[in-house]
Parts: C-alpha cells; sequence; structure tokens
C-alpha cells in the first residue's frame, strides 16, 4: 500500500511541476499578436470543428468514444482552447487523443497542460520525439538555451500512414518532413447530412532556417526532406484542406464569425496548389544558395 502511494505522490508531483513549467513559459520575442487573439470557434464540416486562435489553427474532431484535438497554439493558449470547445458545446474533458502538425511552440504549446488536465493520450511522428523531451531547446531552427514550451514524452509514437481510430472514427497521419523532422498532416474522412468530406489538415512546408541546408548540421537530411514533402503532398487527393494557420489557408477570406454553416468555402484545391508552389519556389532558391 506505501509503495502505490509513493508512487502516486511523485505522479502528482510531476503533474504540477508541469502545470508551473507551463505557466511559466515565455514565447520567444516577437510572437505575433494574431496568435494568442481569440476568434469564434465553429464548425468546419461534418464532426471537424475549429477551436484556435486567430491564426494558430488548432481542430476538434469529435467521435462516439471522445474527442481529438490537433494543435494547441501557445502555451498561454490552454484556456482558451478550453473555452472554444465548451463554448461549442462539447466537454473538455472529453478530449481523449492529442496530436500535433509539428512540434514547434506556436502548435503545441499547451499540450502538456490538455493533457493535464483531461488525461488524453499524447500521440507524435517519430521524428519529432526528440526535441518534445527538451521542450524544443533541440530543434535545429528555433531551439536555444531555453524551452520554448513544457517538456513531454509521447504516449506513442507514429509512423507514415498510421492510422489512429478513436470510437467511429479513424484518421490517417502523413509524414511530411522538413519544417522539424517530425512534421506531418492528417487525413480523413467527415460525414454531414448532405456528403461526405475528404479533409487534409496539412502543414505546409515552409523554410524556417536562415542558414544554408548544408550548414544545418543538427539536420543533415532536410534538403531531402523537404524535396520528399513537396513531391508527396502534390499527389493528393482531397476535398477540403486546412493548414495549422489559418492565414495559410486564408481562413479569414474564407470564413466570417458571423457565417453559417458552409463546408463547401473550404474546398480548394487550386489555393492550396498555389500556396506549395509558392512555397516550393523559395525551397528551390534555398537550393541554388548552397556554397
Amino acid at each position: 500500500m506505501l509503495k502505490f502511494k509513493n508512487i502516486f505522490l511523485v505522479c502528482l508531483a510531476f503533474f504540477i511541476s508541469i502545470s508551473a513549467f507551463s505557466q511559466n513559459v515565455k514565447e520567444p520575442s516577437g510572437t505575433p499578436k494574431e496568435w494568442s487573439a481569440g476568434y469564434t470557434p465553429f464548425r468546419i464540416a461534418g464532426n471537424l470543428y475549429y477551436v484556435g486562435t486567430y491564426d494558430l489553427a488548432c481542430y476538434l474532431i469529435t467521435t462516439t468514444k471522445g474527442n481529438i484535438l490537433i494543435n494547441t497554439g501557445l502555451s498561454s493558449s490552454a484556456a482558451l482552447i478550453k473555452k472554444n470547445i465548451e463554448q461549442l458545446g462539447f466537454k473538455f474533458s472529453d478530449t481523449k487523443i492529442l496530436l500535433t502538425t509539428q512540434a514547434h511552440y506556436d502548435h503545441m504549446g499547451a499540450i502538456a497542460e490538455v493533457k493535464r488536465l483531461t488525461g488524453a493520450k499524447f500521440m507524435v511522428d517519430e521524428g519529432d520525439a526528440s526535441v518534445l523531451k527538451d521542450g524544443g531547446k533541440s530543434d535545429y531552427a528555433l531551439g536555444g538555451k531555453e524551452s520554448s514550451y513544457a517538456p513531454i514524452i509521447a504516449d506513442k509514437l507514429l509512423k507514415n500512414n498510421d492510422v489512429i481510430t478513436l470510437g467511429n472514427f479513424s484518421i490517417k497521419m502523413l509524414h511530411h518532413p522538413g519544417h522539424t523532422k517530425g512534421s506531418c498532416s492528417f487525413i480523413f474522412s467527415t460525414l454531414d447530412k448532405n456528403r461526405s468530406y475528404k479533409v487534409l489538415i496539412a502543414n505546409m512546408p515552409s523554410i524556417v532556417t536562415e542558414k544554408n541546408f548544408e550548414d544545418v548540421k543538427e539536420y543533415p537530411e532536410i534538403a531531402k526532406d523537404y524535396a520528399y514533402t513537396f513531391k508527396s503532398m502534390k499527389m493528393l487527393n482531397f476535398d477540403i484542406w486546412l493548414a495549422s494557420h489559418a492565414s495559410q489557408f486564408n481562413l479569414h477570406q474564407k470564413h466570417k464569425p458571423t457565417d453559417g454553416y458552409h463546408p463547401e468555402v473550404f474546398v480548394d484545391r487550386n489555393g492550396y496548389l498555389q500556396a506549395l508552389n509558392e512555397l516550393e519556389k523559395a525551397f528551390k532558391q534555398k537550393l541554388k544558395n548552397r556554397k
């Protein structure tokens, strides 16, 4: 009995320390205000909802056995996301699985806190597992002396094309490295009373390092990974596409807080390909800069 009591106290101390760490984390200077500004949550299509900030996209997927939350924004955004989920009529405590599109502070800053509050299982692309353990300090582009989010160990590591199932719902993870070693997208189908939509939540492969690729010693495969990701993403088929940032898929041009339910505004393959092509141009220019 004493042994179990000691284990309980150790676990309790761990969760308290994580909570304190999350509350004391300071985002890097220059963090855009749009990343923490509020935005009215809304239903995108079927069982998919937007619960993020003005620019940091967070997605709630509801199922018969609880809900899936993809991304959490900044470390200070846990309360905002909780409010958004509850405003839609769902219970925050019903969050059972946590996912992220990349291990940067602007998308998973509140993961540890949400996990502590809900008990959800955190699953991540295996490429980002190591950088999560030190809270982003070892990230090749945004790393430094201090953690930019609470360190966390994933409950499950995911590989390319792994399928996550919860209740009556399944979602596939797609490995799209480059932006981080474990950047990933998610693809799934959702159904409303009118039709079924195939949805892609894309992690757009923007370049975050100022160094030439050959100078990124922490990530020698970076150029190869970017090339793979652009090729892979151009081959995807879907109806609706979304992204890690609202600005990347022009959310605010497609949707207003006063709008009703209009999934069709997010059917925009041309916009997706245009965005990819622009990013690929930047990638190819980076390659030209090689010594």
